[in-house]
């Protein structure tokens, strides 16, 4: 009888075993978005090498009541020893030990898009509870770090930087700069991409715009009233992306507000000139090697664009300095920092 209740023990923490790390994924939408997440993929692949780790897809979509009630169920269950939130679901944390949380905030954009009633829902249960709930929260840029902190109120020490890192696809590749109808690239269709003001800005240049994204009505409607000449991509590969920057000339993304801003790093990576904001955490990432131009107006956007079409010394001093700023940003360094924080929480577990 002592065998047999001893085998059935066994049974039922093998049944209940948690992996030592569980990565947390929002179920993506199919729509042409190029999120960030994807690139913890990455993080995965290089940790599962250093300790045991699996990761979970929420089954549903993060949208309305129900399912998100039915993803944190099912992540309650599924949890791991210690698990790492990332993406659109940040509200889990409030089910999970507090002391193996890790969450991981991309952007504070609710306190740019929301008002009134929705945006307090969603402080307080995409941000301030998590914050509370999670033992150490990490944000992917300073300036979210500091949009973060001004949500939640929360304890700084908590909070650690760890940036996003270039995708491995992404490689250096050597092109001339065409001086006839250079391309411009422009990545996402979200309204903080601005492509209404880019639009604006070079409807009247000899240039040819590469859209990265499912393009409204509403800019397809400007895009051809002005006779802009563009080209139109959506649900790309990795390495199809990286075509695109190869065959650009130069990126446009002067958004009105990034969490982090992770064409900037491809482009440099790739060896283009940057165009992006002056604003939230664009010049952070950018360093020394882009144009900053303000993203509210059509004329800094156009100057800048300009500029970097004209002077050809402007033009490669920005692709010299981009190469250099890319550094800081490789996989290896950031998946490194990833290991450490891990191994940190592992240590408050035992403790």
């Amino acid at each position: 009888m002592t065998v047999f209740l001893e085998r059935f023990k066994s049974l039922v923490a093998l049944f209940f075993k948690r992996p030592k790390l569980m990565f947390l994924f929002r179920k993506p939408y199919s729509r042409g978005n190029y999120s960030i997440e994807y690139l913890f993929d990455e993080i995965y692949r290089q940790l599962k090498d250093k300790i045991e780790a699996k990761k979970l897809v929420a089954s549903f979509h993060s949208r309305g009541i129900i399912r998100r009630a039915l993803i944190c169920i099912e992540i309650f269950f599924k949890r791991g020893q210690i698990n790492i939130v990332t993406g659109d679901i940040s509200f889990v944390a409030a089910l999970l030990p507090k002391k193996s949380t890790i969450l991981v905030i991309l952007d504070c954009g609710v306190i740019y898009e929301s008002s009134g009633l929705k945006r307090w829902i969603e402080e307080l249960f995409w941000y301030r509870i998590p914050f509370k709930k999670a033992l150490y929260v990490v944000a992917i840029s300073e300036a979210t770090k500091h949009d973060l902190l001004s949500i939640t109120k929360g304890d700084p020490s908590k909070v650690l930087v760890i940036p996003c890192f270039i995708h491995p696809v992404f490689k250096k590749s050597e092109k001339n700069f065409s001086e006839r109808q250079p391309t411009l690239l422009q990545v996402g269709q979200a309204s903080n991409k601005n492509l209404i003001r880019i639009i604006h800005a070079i409807h009247d240049l000899d240039i040819h715009l590469s859209i990265i994204g499912s393009i409204s009505i509403e800019n397809t409607e400007l895009l051809d009233k002005f006779g802009v000449n563009y080209s139109n991509s959506i649900n790309l590969t990795d390495e199809e992306i990286f075509a695109k920057y190869v065959e650009s000339d130069m990126l446009v993304f002067p958004s009105t507000y990034e969490g982090f801003g992770l064409p900037i790093i491809e482009a440099q990576t790739v060896g283009r000139p940057v165009i992006t904001s002056n604003n939230t955490s664009m010049p952070w990432v950018a360093g020394s090697a882009a144009c900053l131009v303000d993203p509210y107006s059509i004329d800094s956007i156009r100057s800048g664009i300009v500029k970097i079409m004209q002077d050809s010394q402007y033009r490669n001093k920005l692709v010299e300095h981009g190469f250099e700023n890319s550094k800081r940003f490789h996989p290896d360094h950031i998946a490194k920092m990833y290991h450490e924080l891990v191994m940190r929480v592992s240590e408050n577990i035992q403790s």
